[in-house]
């Protein structure tokens, strides 16, 4: 399955965001997928995941702003940012897999990833 993400841009601080992750060539349903985020110089850091039972886990940075949601009939999964802060600008990309829950936070857990999708937040 090939992962494309799209909807990254420039927003001010205290703006939102929708991200897209999209599956071509295969399907999300019966595995996890989530988001994560990089800057340059830095580890890959979890941001949100949704696992194919539904259930939703988030980074404590984001919990309460950010949403992250699911639509396995069109294989897209979202990830709603609301109340953009500069620190969480970062190229942000999508995953899927079927770590455990415990490795939920673990990006070498997953097994394939996405290209990445820009995030600035700046005035």
């Amino acid at each position: 399955v090939q992962l494309v993400e799209s909807g990254g841009g420039l927003v001010l601080p205290g703006g939102s965001l929708k991200l897209v992750c999209a599956a071509s060539g295969g399907t999300f349903r019966g595995y996890g997928v989530a988001w994560f985020r990089q800057t340059p110089g830095k580890e890959r850091e979890f941001v949100a995941a949704t696992r194919a039972t539904g259930t939703t886990h988030y980074a404590d940075a984001v919990k309460g702003r950010f949403t992250i949601s699911r639509d396995n009939a069109k294989n897209t999964v979202y990830l709603q940012m609301n109340g953009l802060k500069s620190e969480d600008t970062a190229t942000y990309y999508c995953a899927v897999g079927q770590p455990i829950l415990s490795a939920l936070r673990d990006p070498h857990m997953w097994r394939q990833w996405g290209q990445g999708t820009q995030v600035t937040v700046s005035s």
